[in-house]
C-alpha cells in the first residue's frame, strides 16, 4: 500500500528551477577556458556569472550606491543566488552580507567560490525561504533583494519578514522585474519557465505591499531604458565574436538559456516588463 503522492510547493518548484548540479566545476572550467587560473581568481573574475540579474554588477553598483552602507554594517541579501552580489558589497564597503536563498545549488556554489576568493570571514550563505527567514529580529543593518519577487506572490509576508529582521531605520533596497504593461508574458524566462511560477506585479503593488509591511519608500526609478541598452550590447558581443563568452550568466540557465533570454528581450519590447529599482526605510 503506497502513500498519497506528495504535492510539491510553489517554492520546491522554484528550487528545482535554478538548481543546476556541478555548478562550481562548471564555472571553473569556463574561467579557465577565459584565461583565468581557478586557483587564483577574484571576485571580479567572476563578475560575469555571478551576478543573475538585468544589467550584472553594474546594476550591483547602482543600487549598492543609494543604501547608505558603512563599514562594519551587516546586510542581508535575499535570494543570493551564487553570491556575486554579497561578494562584492562586502569587499567594496568592508561590511558583512548574509545571504539566503532557495536553491541548495546556489548557495553550495556560493560558499565554494566566496572561499576561493577568501572573503569567506565576510558572506555566509543559508538555504531557506523568505517567506520564514531563519533571523532574529532586528538582526540586520539594511537588506536588498535582486530580480527575487518574481517568484514570490505573497509580497506583503515577504516585507513583513524583511521588515522584522531589519533595525530600526535600516533601507530595503530592491530591484526586481515588474509589470508595466499590459499583455502576456512570454516564457520560459530565467525565473521561471511557465506562469505557474512567476508572480511579477506592478510598482504600485510593491508599494501597497511595502507600505503595509511598515516600510517609507525613499526613491523608486524605472530601469527600462538602462534594461535595453543592456540587453542591445549582451547582442552586439554575441554577434561581434564567435558566439558567447566562456563565462556568463548562461551557464546558470542551463541549455536553454537563449530562448529563456529572448522572451526577456520580447517582453520588455512588448513593453510588458521592466526592472525598476524600489528604495525603503524601516519606520
Amino acid at each position: 500500500m503506497t502513500g498519497a503522492p506528495m504535492i510539491d510547493s510553489i517554492e520546491q518548484k522554484v528550487g528545482r528551477h535554478y538548481a543546476r548540479s556541478n555548478l562550481e566545476a562548471t564555472i571553473l572550467a569556463a574561467l579557465d577556458a577565459s584565461g583565468k587560473d581557478p586557483d587564483r581568481i577574484t571576485a571580479s573574475d567572476l563578475a560575469p556569472v555571478d551576478e543573475f540579474h538585468i544589467g550584472g554588477q553594474e546594476a550591483t553598483i547602482e543600487l549598492a550606491a543609494q543604501m547608505e552602507i558603512a563599514p562594519g554594517m551587516h546586510l542581508l541579501d535575499i535570494g543570493c543566488g551564487i553570491g556575486g552580489a554579497s561578494r562584492f558589497v562586502a569587499a567594496t564597503y568592508s561590511c558583512r552580507v548574509t545571504g539566503i536563498d532557495l536553491t541548495e545549488d546556489f548557495v553550495r556554489t556560493a560558499e565554494a567560490l566566496a572561499r576561493r576568493v577568501g572573503l569567506q570571514e565576510r558572506v555566509s550563505y543559508r538555504q531557506g525561504s523568505a517567506l520564514a527567514l531563519p533571523f532574529a529580529p532586528a538582526a540586520f543593518d539594511a537588506a536588498y533583494m535582486m530580480h527575487v519577487g518574481m517568484n514570490i506572490e505573497d509580497k506583503p509576508a515577504l516585507f513583513r519578514q524583511v521588515h522584522r529582521v531589519l533595525k530600526p531605520g535600516g533601507v530595503f533596497a530592491i530591484y526586481d522585474v515588474m509589470n508595466t504593461g499590459a499583455g502576456p508574458l512570454r516564457f520560459p524566462l530565467p525565473c521561471a519557465d511557465t506562469a505557474e511560477t512567476c508572480f511579477t506585479a506592478t510598482a504600485a503593488d510593491y508599494r501597497r505591499a511595502l507600505e503595509s509591511a511598515g516600510f517609507e519608500l525613499r526613491k523608486e526609478r524605472d530601469r527600462y531604458a538602462y534594461a535595453v541598452e543592456f540587453f542591445r550590447r549582451v547582442q552586439a558581443s554575441l554577434t561581434d565574436g564567435d558566439g558567447p563568452p566562456a563565462l556568463g550568466t548562461y551557464l546558470l540557465m542551463g541549455e536553454d538559456a537563449p530562448l529563456k533570454l529572448a522572451a526577456v528581450v520580447d517582453n520588455l519590447d512588448r513593453g510588458v516588463i521592466a526592472p525598476v529599482e524600489l528604495i525603503c526605510r524601516k519606520r
